[in-house]
């Protein structure tokens, strides 16, 4: 949507279908079909490997080829975090901790998921059918992406031991490693000597890109890390502080330089590699054009959030989606082997990203190559590392705090109506990890208060909390044993309570469900409520208008305690009404620029319950509906608004309806 929340014409309306139907030839997600587990378990299956094993398979790797065993921990942990992932493909086709790629058997293996999946991108009231592809010819792939067949002449190993079986697949990336070095000179014991051959492991041709990937590599080696894996293995790297590398060997891989498109203006930090895809902004008959609108800020708008997106599709596919001028739009998407940035929109112009125009015109949209419900298609770490800096250089470019009230996902973004509500988006969904995210922003979640502060921030510990999703396969089906960056809430201080209602997605009062995609009763991490009771080792915070009660034990905490400021129902109030949108006032609005209604969302705030505080704002309505920038205006109003976690999702409350008090009790 653009200039107003209405629904595009029919005719345009038809058009973006066909679009998207169109699209959906090129979507194909490479993930493996989710395998059941019994309903109720929480921790990996029981049958793992010896406790161990894993970097003992890493020591053994490293001698028999003569890598230095802490620079094969750190590629692997740029790759994967040292994670198997069950032996599923990653988006671009890679297995293992190693991330060996096999993008045609990985395309192979992609279960066909049938009509009526999300649409990633544009109209939330259409569905699709996405079209199993055939997989492409062996020589059609390019090189980077067929890591695993060369790993596989280079160790005598099958090609299946190496895609399902750790050990071999750490076996396969140290050989690789190994014979990338002994193209640059003879193999060293000293992991300064291997900055060459692990810009290569990148699979980058272009130097920018490659340079980024070892960099990252030797800031994992200087920082060390220890985590324990999916599998229920504790990993550690020790940490070299003072090692250097030899960044001249870059030079001699022969490897392209990237130079940006003549004319474009990149917004991205020194320190990713960062190239522009451009998105259209075209006229296209019937008064209609795309695909975002040209603006001025923050002259004209003040941007005050970063929404973190994930593409539903492939990289390559994203980039056919943006240059459509009849789709919608995002202003980055990031790539999830590498972390290679590519800009579509520049950020003083508004994209058509967030299912909700007042959100839109305040926000800078990112992709992240993914699939919310396939956590094993892996947000890898080098997409983690490459997005947190692009947001660390964008939060300083517009004086955004580093927090969740400011950064958020799509999956919290507001429905502007009722009507909408049902339609919003939910990426990036519980798998991201919002912890690791903000440890890497130099943000972590920690403790601000005592008991008494008022306030808890989410946070569980991401590799050990492992709630019960189903969906993401088959409906009905639990999902894979995964971590979680989400709690669940309950109507009382009891596993066996009933999950709280959200009566905007159901509103026949029907409880919340276990869906990878239900958003109904969870709470995030970084995200911070305000208390409305503690019992034993339940927590209850005041949530959609009720109390949303959660697990909280003292020993293994899925919160920390804050304080801040929040809002209550004014005095002589029963109940206040909540937003979608923070619009001005009918008062303020010119001739010739429509009134844009102020609806209230189906959820009441009571009297005496308090809601944690994010931005405070002015009403304000970007006036865009056509492609000629003169006819644009913003309507400025004297209504303040204050943006407040109201349940999983956002909300704005009138400040004339509330009062601001401190959380501290």
């Amino acid at each position: 949507m653009r200039g107003s929340d209405e629904k595009r014409t029919p005719r345009s309306r038809a058009r973006r279908a066909a679009t998207a139907v169109a699209a959906a030839a090129f979507l194909v997600p490479l993930v493996s079909a989710t395998p059941s587990v019994p309903a109720g378990q929480q921790r990996a299956s029981a049958a793992q490997p010896a406790a161990g094993a894993l970097q003992r398979a890493f020591a053994d790797a490293a001698a028999q080829y003569g890598v230095p065993r802490n620079v094969l921990l750190a590629v692997a942990y740029l790759e994967s975090r040292w994670d198997g992932h069950g032996g599923a493909p990653s988006v671009s086709g890679g297995y293992g901790p190693m991330h060996l790629t096999d993008a045609r058997t990985a395309l192979a293996e992609r279960p066909h998921h049938g009509e009526g999946d999300e649409d990633p991108r544009g109209d939330d009231s259409r569905a699709r059918k996405r079209v199993r592809a055939q997989p492409p010819a062996a020589s059609a792939v390019p090189a980077r992406l067929r890591t695993l067949e060369r790993a596989a002449r280079l160790t005598g190993l099958p090609a299946e031991r190496l895609r399902r079986d750790p050990a071999a697949n750490i076996r396969g990336g140290a050989a690789l490693l190994a014979a990338e070095q002994r193209r640059l000179g003879p193999l060293s014991a000293d992991p300064a000597r291997w900055y060459g051959s692990v810009a290569r492991y990148s699979g980058a041709d272009d130097a920018r890109t490659a340079a980024g990937f070892a960099d990252d590599v030797y800031d994992v080696l200087r920082q060390g890390r220890s985590r324990t894996t999916d599998s229920g293995q504790r990993v550690t790297l020790p940490a070299s502080p003072g090692l250097t590398a030899d960044r001249a060997q870059l030079g001699r891989l022969g490897l392209r330089a990237a130079a940006a498109p003549a004319g474009s203006r990149l917004e991205c930090p020194r320190t990713v590699s960062c190239v522009s895809v451009p998105a259209p902004y075209e006229e296209f008959g019937d008064g209609d054009y795309g695909n975002h609108d040209k603006a001025d800020r923050p002259r004209d708008q003040r941007v005050d959030a970063i929404v973190i997106h994930d593409t539903e599709g492939s990289w390559e596919t994203t980039l056919k989606l943006i240059k459509d001028p009849t789709y919608v739009s995002w202003h980055y998407t990031i790539r999830s082997a590498d972390g290679l940035i590519a800009q579509h929109v520049p950020t003083k112009d508004v994209a058509w990203h967030a299912g909700n125009w007042y959100v839109n015109a305040h926000s800078v949209g990112i992709e992240h190559e993914g699939f919310l419900a396939a956590p094993d298609a892996w947000y890898t770490e080098a997409m983690y590392r490459a997005s947190a800096r692009l947001v660390r250089y964008l939060a300083r470019k517009y004086d955004l705090p580093l927090d969740r009230q400011h950064i958020i996902g799509h999956d919290n973004v507001p429905g502007t109506t009722p009507a909408t509500i049902k339609g919003m988006h939910t990426d990036p969904g519980p798998y991201w990890d919002w912890a690791h995210y903000f440890r890497l922003l130099g943000r972590p979640f920690v403790r601000t208060a005592g008991p008494r502060g008022g306030l808890v921030t989410i946070r569980p510990d991401y590799d050990e909390h492992r709630p019960v999703y189903t969906d993401c396969g088959k409906p009905g089906q639990p999902c894979a044993p995964h971590g979680s960056t989400a709690v669940r809430l309950h109507t009382g201080p009891s596993e066996s309570a009933p999950l709280v209602r959200d009566i905007g997605l159901r509103p026949d009062g029907s409880p919340s469900t276990t869906g990878v995609n239900d958003t109904g009763a969870r709470a995030t991490t970084g995200q911070r409520y305000a208390v409305a009771e503690r019992r034993g080792e339940w927590t209850a915070i005041w949530y959609l208008g009720q109390k949303a009660w959660f697990h909280n034990p003292a020993d293994e905490p899925t919160a920390v305690d804050a304080k801040g400021l929040v809002i209550t129902p004014k005095a002589g109030r029963a109940d206040i009404p909540v937003y979608g949108r923070a619009y001005p006032e009918q008062a303020a609005y010119p001739a010739g620029v429509p009134v844009q209604a102020v609806t209230p969302l189906p959820y009441k705030l009571l009297a005496g319950q308090r809601y944690a505080i994010g931005n405070r704002v002015r009403g304000e309505y970007f006036y865009a509906p056509t492609y000629d920038v003169s006819q644009h205006a913003v309507v400025r109003g004297e209504d303040v608004y204050y943006e407040i976690q109201v349940g999983h999702r956002v909300g704005y409350v009138r400040a004339a309806d509330v009062e601001v008090r401190s959380s501290a009790r």
